[in-house]
Protein backbone atom coordinates (compact mmCIF):
# COMPACT_ATOMS: atom_id res chain seq x y z
CA UNK A 1 0.00 0.00 0.00
CA UNK A 2 1.72 3.13 -1.20
CA UNK A 3 0.50 6.35 0.40
CA UNK A 4 1.26 9.98 0.75
CA UNK A 5 5.52 10.37 1.45
CA UNK A 6 6.04 12.21 4.41
CA UNK A 7 8.62 14.81 5.07
CA UNK A 8 11.68 14.32 7.59
CA UNK A 9 9.81 16.16 10.18
CA UNK A 10 6.03 15.15 9.87
CA UNK A 11 4.42 12.83 12.05
CA UNK A 12 2.92 9.82 10.97
CA UNK A 13 -0.50 9.95 12.04
CA UNK A 14 -0.98 6.16 13.53
CA UNK A 15 -4.65 4.11 13.73
CA UNK A 16 -6.36 4.20 17.10
CA UNK A 17 -5.09 2.84 20.02
CA UNK A 18 -1.50 2.77 18.67
CA UNK A 19 0.94 3.72 21.42
CA UNK A 20 2.02 7.04 20.21
CA UNK A 21 3.16 8.75 16.73
CA UNK A 22 5.94 7.95 14.92
CA UNK A 23 8.16 9.56 12.88
CA UNK A 24 9.45 8.96 9.35
CA UNK A 25 13.05 10.15 9.89
CA UNK A 26 14.06 10.11 6.37
CA UNK A 27 11.97 11.53 3.28
CA UNK A 28 10.87 8.92 1.22
CA UNK A 29 12.54 9.09 -2.15
CA UNK A 30 15.37 11.02 -0.61
CA UNK A 31 19.20 10.18 0.34
CA UNK A 32 21.39 6.70 -0.81
CA UNK A 33 18.56 4.31 0.83
CA UNK A 34 17.20 1.42 -0.88
CA UNK A 35 13.59 2.96 -1.99
CA UNK A 36 13.04 0.91 -5.13
CA UNK A 37 12.65 -2.00 -2.14
CA UNK A 38 10.79 -0.18 -0.16
CA UNK A 39 8.10 1.16 -2.60
CA UNK A 40 7.99 -2.60 -4.04
CA UNK A 41 7.12 -3.42 -0.60
CA UNK A 42 4.32 -1.12 -0.20
CA UNK A 43 2.75 -1.57 -4.05
CA UNK A 44 2.13 -5.31 -2.29
CA UNK A 45 0.40 -5.03 0.92
CA UNK A 46 -2.79 -3.03 2.10
CA UNK A 47 -2.96 -4.07 5.22
CA UNK A 48 -5.20 -1.11 6.52
CA UNK A 49 -7.13 -1.57 9.48
CA UNK A 50 -5.05 -4.46 10.86
CA UNK A 51 -2.73 -4.33 13.65
CA UNK A 52 0.78 -6.21 14.46
CA UNK A 53 1.61 -7.42 18.07
CA UNK A 54 5.08 -7.65 19.02
CA UNK A 55 7.21 -7.96 21.98
CA UNK A 56 11.03 -8.35 22.18
CA UNK A 57 13.92 -6.90 24.55
CA UNK A 58 14.32 -3.69 23.30
CA UNK A 59 13.47 -0.72 26.07
CA UNK A 60 15.19 2.88 26.04
CA UNK A 61 17.19 3.67 22.94
CA UNK A 62 16.29 0.87 21.30
CA UNK A 63 13.26 1.00 21.68
CA UNK A 64 13.13 4.42 20.19
CA UNK A 65 15.07 3.22 17.15
CA UNK A 66 12.80 0.02 16.37
CA UNK A 67 9.76 2.50 17.13
CA UNK A 68 11.06 4.33 14.15
CA UNK A 69 11.43 1.03 11.60
CA UNK A 70 8.13 0.15 12.41
CA UNK A 71 6.79 3.44 11.27
CA UNK A 72 8.03 2.75 8.33
CA UNK A 73 6.19 -0.85 7.94
CA UNK A 74 3.22 1.21 8.78
CA UNK A 75 3.21 3.48 6.66
CA UNK A 76 4.11 0.93 3.77
CA UNK A 77 1.15 -1.26 4.54
CA UNK A 78 -1.76 0.97 6.92
CA UNK A 79 -1.19 -1.83 9.30
CA UNK A 80 -0.51 -0.49 13.47
CA UNK A 81 2.37 -1.81 15.26
CA UNK A 82 1.90 -1.95 18.73
CA UNK A 83 5.44 -3.08 20.66
CA UNK A 84 6.24 -4.30 24.31
CA UNK A 85 9.82 -4.17 25.29
CA UNK A 86 10.72 -5.68 28.53
CA UNK A 87 14.03 -5.87 30.64
CA UNK A 88 12.08 -9.06 31.90
CA UNK A 89 11.47 -10.65 28.57
CA UNK A 90 12.45 -13.88 28.57
CA UNK A 91 10.56 -14.97 31.61
CA UNK A 92 7.12 -12.91 30.41
CA UNK A 93 7.05 -14.90 26.95
CA UNK A 94 7.63 -18.02 28.76
CA UNK A 95 4.91 -17.23 30.77
CA UNK A 96 2.53 -16.38 27.62
CA UNK A 97 3.83 -19.59 26.28
CA UNK A 98 2.16 -21.87 29.09
CA UNK A 99 -1.01 -19.65 29.84
CA UNK A 100 -1.66 -17.70 26.55
CA UNK A 101 -1.12 -14.07 25.38
CA UNK A 102 1.02 -14.79 22.90
CA UNK A 103 1.85 -11.54 20.59
CA UNK A 104 1.85 -11.70 16.89
CA UNK A 105 5.73 -12.07 16.81
CA UNK A 106 8.61 -12.10 19.06
CA UNK A 107 12.18 -10.28 18.71
CA UNK A 108 13.99 -13.22 20.84
CA UNK A 109 17.41 -12.95 21.96
CA UNK A 110 18.50 -16.44 22.45
CA UNK A 111 18.17 -19.06 19.90
CA UNK A 112 17.76 -21.68 22.72
CA UNK A 113 14.82 -19.68 23.50
CA UNK A 114 13.70 -19.95 19.75
CA UNK A 115 13.72 -23.30 19.77
CA UNK A 116 11.93 -24.02 23.01
CA UNK A 117 8.85 -22.18 21.72
CA UNK A 118 9.38 -23.93 18.01
CA UNK A 119 9.08 -27.39 20.03
CA UNK A 120 6.61 -25.95 22.24
CA UNK A 121 4.52 -25.46 18.86
CA UNK A 122 4.32 -21.95 19.80
CA UNK A 123 6.24 -20.66 16.20
CA UNK A 124 4.74 -20.96 13.25
CA UNK A 125 7.61 -22.35 10.92
CA UNK A 126 9.12 -20.27 8.06
CA UNK A 127 9.28 -21.21 4.35
CA UNK A 128 11.98 -23.03 2.34
CA UNK A 129 12.13 -19.61 0.36
CA UNK A 130 12.63 -17.36 3.33
CA UNK A 131 15.66 -19.95 3.98
CA UNK A 132 16.56 -19.92 0.47
CA UNK A 133 16.20 -15.71 0.28
CA UNK A 134 18.63 -16.00 3.59
CA UNK A 135 20.73 -18.42 2.35
CA UNK A 136 21.18 -15.83 -0.81
CA UNK A 137 21.23 -12.33 1.16
CA UNK A 138 22.83 -12.76 4.17
CA UNK A 139 26.30 -13.37 4.54
CA UNK A 140 27.41 -16.49 5.44
CA UNK A 141 23.81 -17.21 4.97
CA UNK A 142 24.03 -20.80 5.95
CA UNK A 143 24.97 -19.92 9.07
CA UNK A 144 21.84 -17.34 9.98
CA UNK A 145 19.58 -20.46 8.52
CA UNK A 146 21.28 -22.97 11.01
CA UNK A 147 21.07 -20.82 14.13
CA UNK A 148 17.54 -20.44 13.63
CA UNK A 149 16.69 -24.32 12.75
CA UNK A 150 14.94 -26.96 15.09
CA UNK A 151 12.02 -29.12 16.02
CA UNK A 152 8.98 -27.07 15.53
CA UNK A 153 5.86 -28.88 16.44
CA UNK A 154 3.62 -27.12 14.32
CA UNK A 155 5.72 -28.05 11.31
CA UNK A 156 6.24 -31.84 12.38
CA UNK A 157 9.76 -32.06 11.95
CA UNK A 158 12.71 -29.67 11.90
CA UNK A 159 12.39 -25.85 10.17
CA UNK A 160 13.57 -22.52 10.10
CA UNK A 161 11.67 -20.75 13.11
CA UNK A 162 13.20 -17.42 12.83
CA UNK A 163 14.50 -14.36 10.97
CA UNK A 164 17.82 -12.94 12.49
CA UNK A 165 17.72 -9.01 12.53
CA UNK A 166 20.09 -6.86 14.31
CA UNK A 167 23.70 -8.65 14.94
CA UNK A 168 26.44 -7.98 17.47
CA UNK A 169 30.07 -8.90 16.80
CA UNK A 170 32.63 -10.11 19.57
CA UNK A 171 35.28 -10.99 17.13
CA UNK A 172 37.53 -7.75 17.55
CA UNK A 173 40.68 -6.26 19.17
CA UNK A 174 40.62 -3.02 19.89
CA UNK A 175 43.96 -0.87 19.74
CA UNK A 176 45.40 2.68 19.87
CA UNK A 177 46.43 3.84 16.07
CA UNK A 178 48.78 6.29 17.31
CA UNK A 179 50.63 3.60 19.24
CA UNK A 180 50.71 1.42 16.81
CA UNK A 181 52.14 3.82 13.94
CA UNK A 182 54.66 5.09 16.22
CA UNK A 183 55.87 1.52 16.79
CA UNK A 184 55.73 0.71 13.10
CA UNK A 185 53.31 -1.97 14.07
CA UNK A 186 50.63 -2.96 11.01
CA UNK A 187 47.33 -4.78 11.54
CA UNK A 188 47.93 -8.77 11.55
CA UNK A 189 45.23 -10.09 9.18
CA UNK A 190 46.27 -13.58 10.38
CA UNK A 191 46.39 -15.30 13.94
CA UNK A 192 50.18 -16.51 13.24
CA UNK A 193 50.49 -12.61 12.19
CA UNK A 194 49.25 -11.48 15.46
CA UNK A 195 51.24 -13.87 17.65
CA UNK A 196 54.23 -12.56 16.03
CA UNK A 197 53.20 -9.21 16.96
CA UNK A 198 52.41 -9.89 20.04
CA UNK A 199 55.93 -11.40 20.26
CA UNK A 200 57.53 -8.29 18.86
CA UNK A 201 56.10 -5.96 20.95
CA UNK A 202 57.44 -7.82 23.95
CA UNK A 203 60.93 -7.54 22.42
CA UNK A 204 60.28 -3.74 21.92
CA UNK A 205 59.92 -3.81 25.74
CA UNK A 206 55.87 -3.86 25.96
CA UNK A 207 52.88 -5.84 27.11
CA UNK A 208 50.51 -6.79 24.31
CA UNK A 209 47.80 -7.96 25.56
CA UNK A 210 45.35 -5.83 28.55
CA UNK A 211 42.69 -8.40 29.78
CA UNK A 212 40.63 -8.62 32.91
CA UNK A 213 37.74 -11.05 33.97
CA UNK A 214 36.28 -9.28 36.96
CA UNK A 215 32.42 -8.77 36.75
CA UNK A 216 31.29 -9.33 40.20
CA UNK A 217 29.30 -12.52 40.25
CA UNK A 218 29.87 -12.89 36.58
CA UNK A 219 33.37 -13.18 37.16
CA UNK A 220 34.72 -15.17 34.57
CA UNK A 221 32.76 -14.70 31.52
CA UNK A 222 35.40 -12.46 28.68
CA UNK A 223 37.31 -15.78 29.24
CA UNK A 224 34.51 -17.98 28.10
CA UNK A 225 34.63 -15.29 24.81
CA UNK A 226 38.08 -16.35 23.97
CA UNK A 227 37.76 -19.87 24.15
CA UNK A 228 34.74 -19.46 21.62
CA UNK A 229 36.38 -17.67 19.08
CA UNK A 230 39.29 -20.17 19.68
CA UNK A 231 37.20 -22.59 19.06
CA UNK A 232 35.75 -21.31 15.68
CA UNK A 233 39.46 -20.73 14.91
CA UNK A 234 40.76 -24.46 15.69
CA UNK A 235 37.82 -26.91 14.75
CA UNK A 236 34.83 -26.88 12.28
CA UNK A 237 31.44 -25.70 12.81
CA UNK A 238 29.91 -28.75 13.50
CA UNK A 239 32.47 -29.40 16.04
CA UNK A 240 31.88 -26.11 17.72
CA UNK A 241 28.40 -27.51 17.64
CA UNK A 242 28.45 -30.35 19.03
CA UNK A 243 30.76 -28.60 21.75
CA UNK A 244 27.71 -26.26 22.57
CA UNK A 245 25.51 -29.45 22.73
CA UNK A 246 27.57 -31.39 24.79
CA UNK A 247 27.32 -34.08 21.75
CA UNK A 248 31.40 -33.01 22.09
CA UNK A 249 32.43 -33.48 25.95
CA UNK A 250 33.65 -30.41 27.56
CA UNK A 251 37.10 -32.26 28.88
CA UNK A 252 37.84 -33.66 24.66
CA UNK A 253 41.43 -32.58 22.65
CA UNK A 254 39.52 -30.11 20.90
CA UNK A 255 38.38 -28.15 23.63
CA UNK A 256 40.63 -28.56 25.87
CA UNK A 257 43.32 -27.39 22.91
CA UNK A 258 41.59 -24.22 23.05
CA UNK A 259 41.63 -23.36 26.57
CA UNK A 260 45.61 -23.75 26.05
CA UNK A 261 45.63 -21.80 23.49
CA UNK A 262 43.64 -19.17 25.35
CA UNK A 263 46.43 -19.61 27.93
CA UNK A 264 49.06 -18.96 26.06
CA UNK A 265 47.87 -15.42 25.67
CA UNK A 266 46.57 -15.06 29.05
CA UNK A 267 49.33 -17.22 31.32
CA UNK A 268 52.38 -15.47 29.51
CA UNK A 269 53.06 -13.15 31.56
CA UNK A 270 55.22 -11.31 29.10
CA UNK A 271 52.15 -10.98 27.17
CA UNK A 272 49.99 -9.19 29.74
CA UNK A 273 52.42 -7.99 32.12
CA UNK A 274 50.23 -9.74 35.01
CA UNK A 275 49.74 -13.05 37.07
CA UNK A 276 46.90 -15.43 36.37
CA UNK A 277 45.70 -14.33 39.74
CA UNK A 278 46.00 -10.75 38.82
CA UNK A 279 43.92 -10.93 35.36
CA UNK A 280 41.12 -12.54 37.34
CA UNK A 281 40.76 -9.75 39.89
CA UNK A 282 40.96 -6.90 37.28
CA UNK A 283 37.63 -5.56 36.10
CA UNK A 284 36.92 -6.27 32.71
CA UNK A 285 35.30 -2.59 32.17
CA UNK A 286 39.39 -1.22 33.22
CA UNK A 287 41.34 -3.83 31.90
CA UNK A 288 41.68 -1.97 28.57
CA UNK A 289 42.65 1.34 30.14
CA UNK A 290 46.54 0.31 29.17
CA UNK A 291 45.73 0.60 26.01
CA UNK A 292 45.73 4.70 26.59
CA UNK A 293 47.89 5.36 29.12
CA UNK A 294 51.60 7.54 28.23
CA UNK A 295 53.53 5.24 27.71
CA UNK A 296 50.95 2.39 27.06
CA UNK A 297 50.82 0.02 29.52
CA UNK A 298 49.44 -3.02 26.89
CA UNK A 299 48.87 -2.49 23.35
CA UNK A 300 45.53 -4.73 22.02
CA UNK A 301 42.30 -5.38 23.73
CA UNK A 302 40.01 -8.40 22.35
CA UNK A 303 36.10 -8.04 23.68
CA UNK A 304 32.96 -7.38 21.68
CA UNK A 305 31.44 -4.23 20.09
CA UNK A 306 30.29 -2.69 23.42
CA UNK A 307 33.71 -1.78 25.19
CA UNK A 308 34.42 1.53 23.94
CA UNK A 309 31.75 2.69 26.07
CA UNK A 310 34.34 1.98 28.73
CA UNK A 311 37.51 3.58 27.25
CA UNK A 312 38.80 7.33 28.48
CA UNK A 313 36.68 9.85 27.09
CA UNK A 314 39.72 11.38 24.68
CA UNK A 315 40.62 7.40 24.00
CA UNK A 316 41.69 7.44 20.38
CA UNK A 317 40.69 4.42 19.13
CA UNK A 318 40.23 1.57 16.28
CA UNK A 319 39.82 -2.21 15.97
CA UNK A 320 40.72 -5.05 14.01
CA UNK A 321 39.19 -8.65 13.29
CA UNK A 322 40.22 -11.03 15.26
CA UNK A 323 41.80 -13.30 12.53
CA UNK A 324 41.64 -16.85 12.09
CA UNK A 325 44.75 -19.34 11.75
CA UNK A 326 46.05 -19.24 8.34
CA UNK A 327 47.38 -22.47 8.91
CA UNK A 328 43.82 -24.39 9.83
CA UNK A 329 41.93 -23.09 6.82
CA UNK A 330 38.53 -22.19 8.41
CA UNK A 331 37.43 -19.27 6.36
CA UNK A 332 36.56 -16.32 8.31
CA UNK A 333 34.13 -16.87 11.40
CA UNK A 334 32.72 -14.42 13.23
CA UNK A 335 31.44 -14.91 16.99
CA UNK A 336 28.72 -12.86 18.19
CA UNK A 337 25.19 -12.55 19.18
CA UNK A 338 21.92 -11.13 17.93
CA UNK A 339 17.93 -10.89 17.93
CA UNK A 340 15.63 -13.21 15.80
CA UNK A 341 12.28 -12.71 14.64
CA UNK A 342 9.81 -15.42 15.28
CA UNK A 343 5.87 -15.62 14.34
CA UNK A 344 4.27 -16.80 17.69
CA UNK A 345 0.58 -15.88 16.67
CA UNK A 346 0.24 -16.21 13.77
CA UNK A 347 -1.80 -12.97 11.03
CA UNK A 348 -1.32 -11.67 7.40
CA UNK A 349 0.59 -8.72 9.24
CA UNK A 350 3.44 -11.24 10.88
CA UNK A 351 4.08 -12.65 7.24
CA UNK A 352 4.17 -9.33 6.03
CA UNK A 353 6.70 -7.76 8.48
CA UNK A 354 9.30 -11.27 7.79
CA UNK A 355 9.08 -9.55 4.02
CA UNK A 356 9.81 -6.31 5.40
CA UNK A 357 12.45 -7.38 7.54
CA UNK A 358 14.27 -8.71 3.67
CA UNK A 359 14.32 -5.34 2.73
CA UNK A 360 17.39 -3.29 2.54
CA UNK A 361 15.55 -0.15 4.53
CA UNK A 362 14.32 -1.91 7.20
CA UNK A 363 17.69 -2.40 7.83
CA UNK A 364 19.24 0.97 6.36
CA UNK A 365 16.81 3.36 8.80
CA UNK A 366 18.16 1.95 11.85
CA UNK A 367 21.84 1.60 10.76
CA UNK A 368 21.81 5.50 9.94
CA UNK A 369 20.96 6.04 13.27
CA UNK A 370 22.71 4.45 16.42
CA UNK A 371 23.58 0.74 17.12
CA UNK A 372 23.07 -1.87 14.32
CA UNK A 373 24.73 -3.99 12.31
CA UNK A 374 23.38 -6.43 9.47
CA UNK A 375 24.54 -9.08 7.25
CA UNK A 376 22.12 -8.11 4.72
CA UNK A 377 24.67 -8.01 1.97
CA UNK A 378 22.27 -5.68 0.11
CA UNK A 379 22.38 -2.50 2.30
CA UNK A 380 24.07 0.83 1.36
CA UNK A 381 27.04 0.37 3.98
CA UNK A 382 27.97 4.09 3.31
CA UNK A 383 24.65 4.96 5.61
CA UNK A 384 26.11 3.60 8.66
CA UNK A 385 26.25 6.18 11.78
CA UNK A 386 29.93 5.85 12.42
CA UNK A 387 33.10 4.39 10.59
CA UNK A 388 32.98 2.51 13.87
CA UNK A 389 29.77 0.74 12.82
CA UNK A 390 30.78 0.19 9.09
CA UNK A 391 34.25 -1.01 9.91
CA UNK A 392 32.26 -4.05 11.91
CA UNK A 393 29.48 -4.40 9.41
CA UNK A 394 32.57 -4.93 6.66
CA UNK A 395 33.93 -7.53 9.38
CA UNK A 396 30.12 -9.20 9.15
CA UNK A 397 29.61 -9.31 5.41
CA UNK A 398 32.85 -10.50 5.40
CA UNK A 399 32.41 -13.30 7.50
CA UNK A 400 32.22 -16.73 6.09
CA UNK A 401 30.64 -18.24 8.80
CA UNK A 402 28.75 -16.96 12.12
CA UNK A 403 28.46 -18.38 15.12
CA UNK A 404 26.69 -17.33 18.52
CA UNK A 405 28.02 -16.92 21.84
CA UNK A 406 28.30 -20.79 23.17
CA UNK A 407 27.84 -19.90 27.02
CA UNK A 408 24.50 -18.13 26.07
CA UNK A 409 23.47 -21.53 24.07
CA UNK A 410 24.64 -24.02 27.14
CA UNK A 411 21.79 -24.85 30.00
CA UNK A 412 22.75 -21.83 32.47
CA UNK A 413 24.40 -24.20 35.11
CA UNK A 414 27.52 -24.11 32.55
CA UNK A 415 27.34 -21.24 30.43
CA UNK A 416 26.57 -18.43 33.51
CA UNK A 417 28.00 -21.01 35.96
CA UNK A 418 30.68 -23.98 35.52
CA UNK A 419 32.23 -22.26 32.41
CA UNK A 420 33.30 -18.81 34.22
CA UNK A 421 34.47 -20.42 37.15
CA UNK A 422 36.17 -23.10 35.41
CA UNK A 423 37.73 -20.27 33.39
CA UNK A 424 39.32 -17.93 36.82
CA UNK A 425 40.17 -21.65 38.38
CA UNK A 426 42.16 -22.08 34.72
CA UNK A 427 43.92 -18.69 34.83
CA UNK A 428 45.00 -19.62 38.63
CA UNK A 429 46.14 -23.33 38.18
CA UNK A 430 47.16 -23.18 34.40
CA UNK A 431 45.52 -27.21 33.99
CA UNK A 432 42.90 -26.81 31.58
CA UNK A 433 42.30 -30.27 31.70
CA UNK A 434 41.38 -30.52 34.98
CA UNK A 435 38.91 -27.45 34.89
CA UNK A 436 37.74 -28.66 31.42
CA UNK A 437 37.08 -31.76 33.49
CA UNK A 438 34.99 -29.85 36.55
CA UNK A 439 33.00 -28.32 34.00
CA UNK A 440 32.08 -31.54 32.27
CA UNK A 441 31.23 -32.98 35.61
CA UNK A 442 28.40 -30.05 36.28
CA UNK A 443 27.08 -30.84 32.59
CA UNK A 444 26.82 -34.39 33.77
CA UNK A 445 24.99 -33.37 36.82
CA UNK A 446 22.06 -31.88 35.03
CA UNK A 447 21.40 -34.55 32.23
Amino acid sequence: MKKTLYSGAAILALAAGSAQAQELIFPVGEGDFAWDSYNAFADEYDLSGQTLTISGPWIGDDRDLVDTVFAYFEEATGATVEYAGSDAFESEIRRASQTGGLPNMAVIPQPGLLADLAAAGDVAPLTDEDAAWIEENYAAGQSWVDLATSENEQAGGEALNGFFYKVDVKSLVWYSPPVFEELGYEVPETMEELLALSEQAVEDGFAPWCIGLGSGDATGWPATDWVEDIMLRTQSLDTYDAWVSNELPFDSEEVVNAIETFGEFALNEDFTGMSGAEIVNTDFRDSPDGVFEIPPQCLMHRQASFIPTFFPEDAEYDFFYFPAFESEDLGSPVLGAGTVWAITDENEASRAMIEFLKTPVAHEVWMSQSGFLTPHNGVNTELYANDTLRGMGEILLNATSFRFDASDLMPSEIGAGAFWTGMVEYLRTGDAQAEAASIQSAWDAIK
